[in-house]
């Protein structure tokens, strides 16, 4: 009777600190949150990018990068000297700023603006 009452205690404990806990910066949306940014590229495709993690700074860790139809590629942060570059499973997109480039295979780049916004209607061809 004492264990059980001991395993009721410590689940209501565990339960109330995870709903009083305050939210963590370095938690985001994930795959199945909102994209708050885009790559619009020169082929006239958009790729969302749908954040896991936030930095304090406020740039994006790691998050998914979405190249088809309920498709996402894991892609990481690699700090560069001038730029960024975010990097997965065959596929990296490196940048400065608005201006990036989407490398799909290895010798042919394409040029993408980044763009901030809201969730919207996303073009994707193939």
């Amino acid at each position: 009777m004492r264990s059980v009452g001991r395993l009721l205690f410590l689940t209501m404990v565990a339960l109330l600190g995870v709903a009083l806990a305050s939210p963590n910066k370095a938690s985001a949306g994930g795959l199945y949150g909102a994209a708050i940014l885009w790559l619009a590229c020169e082929n006239g495709t958009d790729y969302p990018i749908h954040p896991v993690a936030i930095s304090d700074d406020g740039d994006i860790v790691t998050g998914y990068l979405v190249l088809g139809q309920r498709q996402g590629v894991h892609v990481r942060l690699i700090p560069m000297g001038a730029g960024y570059r975010y990097a997965g499973r065959g596929v990296w997109f490196d940048g400065a700023r608005e201006n990036a480039y989407l490398y799909l295979s290895t010798y042919r780049p394409m040029a993408c603006t980044v763009v901030y916004g809201p969730e919207r209607e996303v073009k994707i061809s193939g």
